[in-house]
């Protein structure tokens, strides 16, 4: 029997499982200023997995470079999980977050305007009309 793959799936489970905690304590500590350090060693671990010869080592150590790499966009996301309120904020860094919107997307990278603000980006409180 060949174990290969069963081996790679349980430690990339086990690799994404240990990332997500990680992004939340990241973001609670530091905000989203380390995001330089995820893309550096994401990239390193890419690259060293193109060198290792063992595909059981070389595709772990790819999975967590393609976490670290993932956990860039997560950092941005978790900040807007934040700032919607549905994760705590760190109160040592209120200023570094403003309110949002709760239909605003949570991707880092859509620019979308919330229709409960106003051209500012100050979260407008609107009742439905009856």
């Amino acid at each position: 029997m060949y174990f290969t793959g069963i081996i790679i799936a349980i430690f990339t489970f086990l690799i994404i499982g240990f990332f997500h905690p990680v992004v939340i304590k990241t973001e609670y500590y530091f905000g989203t200023r380390p995001w330089w350090l995820f893309l550096i060693t994401g990239i390193a671990c890419v690259i060293c997995s193109l060198l290792i010869e063992n595909a059981i080592l070389s595709s772990i150590v790819g999975v967590i470079g393609a976490s670290l790499l993932w956990s860039i966009g997560e950092l941005f996301s978790q900040k807007k999980r934040v700032q919607k309120g549905w994760f705590p904020m760190n109160p040592k860094r209120k200023d570094q977050y403003s309110h949002i919107g709760q239909d605003e997307s949570l991707c880092p990278i859509q620019e979308s305007k919330s229709k409960n603000c106003n051209e500012n980006n100050t979260y407008i409180n609107r009742e439905d009309p009856k």
